[in-house]
């Protein structure tokens, strides 16, 4: 069963979150709808499934996959229509207790921010991009 918080909200809200947020606890997913998957770039490399997808406000979608193999969940958040660089950020945290360290990549990019990776073996995960204004954050995947 996958029990999920999805939220829509500014950059400036992105960043309030990762600083105290809280998790919504699920199963790990097999894999996310083909639909989800049609503009996933794969550059997170081989071995990496994409799980979940967040929208970004209108303009494009944070991305969540899991490698079996390593033990790493990877995430990268992609623009709906390239263009002219805007600032983006992508990402991507793996909660133990209180002691968090996100994997972050952010800067003026035309298609897409990340990849970013964590370890994510026996732990939840939080994730969430930004492009220009529009943000979109997620959690769970609980392994």
């Amino acid at each position: 069963m996958k029990l999920s918080r999805r939220t829509t909200v500014t950059a400036t809200a992105l960043t309030a979150l990762t600083l105290g947020g809280t998790v919504a606890a699920t199963a790990p997913a097999a894999a996310a709808p083909a639909a989800a998957t049609a503009a996933y770039n794969g550059v997170c490399g081989p071995g990496y499934q994409v799980i979940d997808a967040t929208p970004v406000g209108r303009v494009g979608t944070v991305y969540v996959t899991w490698n079996g193999s390593t033990g790493k969940n990877c995430a990268v958040t992609i623009r709906n229509t390239p263009g002219a660089p805007v600032y983006m950020a992508v990402e991507l945290n793996a909660l133990v207790g209180h002691e968090t360290t996100p994997d972050r990549d952010n800067g003026q990019y035309t298609t897409y921010a990340g990849p970013v990776y964590v370890d994510g073996r026996g732990l939840c995960i939080e994730w969430g991009g930004v492009i220009g204004n529009a943000g979109g954050y997620d959690s769970g995947h609980c392994g």
